[in-house]
């Protein structure tokens, strides 16, 4: 007799599916697992003995037992097989006959006493048996919440194998869960901008990258408010769409984030790694592929604090995601693609050691120092930075004054005004845009017509600072989303010198 189990596994955000094929044979006794499955698989074969012994159920201890897991040339990776394994050796030797395992997927990890351990990518799996028309799922009880998300299909979260065994038995003595959005801030900052004093230059680029999904590079000396301006950003982004909370709930339970709390990820992430970071932590992979940071921070915001301390290999990491919104990482076995569509926040010190600052935050490093301290960003990283920005001390008086300073909830209301407009504007491509900052050339020829002062002033910048053509476009897409913040159509002379004042640091240093 042999026995089969639906089960299935994750190769990164793609979800497998695996059939686990269970037989008895003459041979030595013991378990042989077949068909690609790596350690974690194969150490198994201890649990599974004890497992199912301290289940009550007997385990066929003169016996071989093979497993092999389909299909067999696909690298099977996890523990989350365990379940499905033990269900099998029970059905072989019980030669337990039910509907129930045709129509029910089975995942979850088992510990020595039989119970069943919380796995990653619960959330993926439990889409892919809806899609596939399984009747229902079985999975550890610790993850039931990013579970019950999932309508249209039975989710059964128990605490053990004698549970599970119950359920093939007798399905109606158990309640499936029922189907539940709970929804939690993972990962995100509460930050509010009016409790930021002064930097009104650096709220009003915060303001504009949020409308346009613009990325930015602050400039300033320690203690000019950088960070904090920057933890307050997600709190003026418009809110996540629900296939952005399901592409981000997706992205953080493959790697196993979601936790026992929290059901899905319904606000912008905001992520802050270490400059110690390697370059895996931020482009993700490993020897079982899992979201780097760039793929954690999927639509939301990804803060590099001291930027230039960060590699540079880890750096030249973020160019092709901030293009493509998504990464591949190949491996010798395999190849796993993520999504990375985030806003890239970046901070620095003027200098490195950042000494001989005046009173108003003013740069008296030398320009060799300078030079050498921003020769750490490269060239096409910067380029792909549309807004840089000077950012100073500030006041005594500032930090003093009582006068309250414009919340968030208000600056968010025209950021989000801004945000449709685009929508509207850009909903007939082929392409699918929703921002300013995700123009290409094609587009921006298209949609940012410019009055005659406006483009007299643009030639004359072009002109008097050498502009690139990859700048000139780039003005044109910040002055785009000032237009936008202001409601009009056509841009003006006043958008375009504002746009070119957030690139004054970009012409003056690089």
């Amino acid at each position: 007799m042999i026995s089969r189990i639906n089960s299935a596994v994750l190769n990164g955000l793609e979800v497998v599916a695996t059939e686990v094929e269970v037989g008895f044979s003459r041979g030595i006794p013991g378990i042989v697992i077949v068909g690609l499955p790596d350690n974690a698989v194969k150490e198994s074969r201890e649990r599974l003995k004890l497992a199912v012994s301290q289940a009550n159920f007997d385990y066929p201890q003169a016996t071989k037992i093979v497993i092999n897991l389909s299909p067999a040339d696909v690298r099977k990776e996890g523990s989350a097989l365990d379940l499905p394994m033990a269900v099998g050796i029970i059905k072989n030797r019980y030669r337990m006959e039910s509907p129930a395992f045709a129509d029910l997927l089975f995942y979850g990890e088992l510990n020595l006493n039989g119970d069943l351990n919380p796995v990653k990518g619960v959330l993926n799996i439990s889409l892919y048996a809806r899609e596939k028309g399984f009747r229902g799922i079985v999975i550890p009880f610790e993850n039931r919440v990013e579970a019950q998300f999932v309508k249209d299909i039975e989710v059964y979260a128990l605490k053990n194998l004698t549970q599970v065994i119950q359920l093939i038995e007798n399905p109606a003595a158990f309640t499936p869960c029922h189907a539940e959005i709970i929804k939690e801030p993972i990962g995100f900052c509460d930050n509010d901008f009016s409790e930021i004093k002064g930097q009104y230059m650096a709220k009003r680029v915060m303001e504009i990258a949020a409308a346009g999904f613009h990325n930015v590079l602050m400039i300033g000396p320690p203690g000019s408010g950088k960070s904090m301006i920057s933890k307050a950003l997600p709190s003026i982004l418009p809110d996540m769409s629900d296939d952005e909370i399901l592409e981000t709930s997706l992205t953080y339970s493959a790697a196993g984030l979601l936790g026992q709390k929290g059901g899905l990820v319904c606000r912008r992430p905001f992520r802050s790694p270490h400059h110690t970071i390697s370059d895996v932590g931020i482009s993700g992979g490993g020897k079982y592929p899992v979201p780097g940071e760039i793929s954690l921070a999927h639509n939301g915001v990804l803060f590099l604090d001291e930027i230039p301390y960060f590699k540079k290999s880890a750096l030249e990491v973020l160019r092709q995601p901030l293009e493509d919104g998504k990464i591949t990482v190949s491996r010798s076995l395999t190849s796993s693609t993520f999504p990375a569509r985030f806003m890239l926040v970046a901070a620095m010190n003027p200098s490195q050691d950042s000494v001989g600052l005046g009173e108003a935050g003013g740069y008296a490093a030398s320009h060799s120092q300078k030079h050498r301290y921003y020769a750490k960003l490269s060239k096409p990283l910067l380029d792909r930075i549309d807004l840089q920005i000077e950012v100073k001390k500030v006041k005594l008086d500032e930090i003093t004054s009582l006068a309250m300073a414009e919340s968030s909830a208000d600056i968010k209301k025209r950021v989000v005004g801004a945000r449709n407009l685009q929508l509207h504007r850009f909903k007939n491509l082929k392409k699918k845009i929703f921002a300013n900052g995700q123009m290409r050339n094609a587009e921006i020829r298209k949609f940012c017509p410019l009055d005659e002062s406006g483009g007299q002033l643009l030639r004359l910048a072009v002109d008097k600072f050498d502009l690139s053509a990859r700048g000139y476009f780039r003005v044109l897409k910040v002055a785009r989303t000032i237009a936008d913040l202001d409601g009009v159509e056509t841009i003006a002379a006043r958008h375009v010198q504002e746009a070119l004042q957030y690139r004054s640091l970009d012409l003056a240093r690089f």
